[in-house]
């Protein structure tokens, strides 16, 4: 994981005031779901997360990432799997699984 990104982390976690269960993490790049893509994505480059939130919890987790400037997050709150994916990369998006 990127320092930099791991700094942002602990800030929104010591903002957001409870433990942030990391479900996924760094993944090297011919982890399953990396290497179906066309290239590596923000998980192997240390960039991104997935944490573990569901509900009222999630919406106040992506207020506050979204105040603290993570630009990538996608939204997965259906089923049993919840969580929001937060990355940094250089140009803004949403999206939902």
């Amino acid at each position: 994981m990127k320092p930099e990104f791991m700094a942002k982390l602990q800030k929104l976690r010591e903002t957001y005031g409870s433990p942030m269960k990391v479900t996924s993490g760094y993944r090297c790049p011919q982890h399953p779901i990396e290497a179906k893509k066309a290239s590596p994505g923000a998980h192997a480059s240390g960039l991104a997360c997935d944490i573990g939130v569901q509900g009222e919890e999630a919406h106040r987790l992506l207020a506050l990432a979204l105040e603290a400037g993570f630009t990538g997050i996608g939204v997965q709150q259906k089923g049993s799997g919840r969580f929001l994916h937060l990355d940094t990369r250089p140009e803004k998006a949403l999206w939902s699984y």
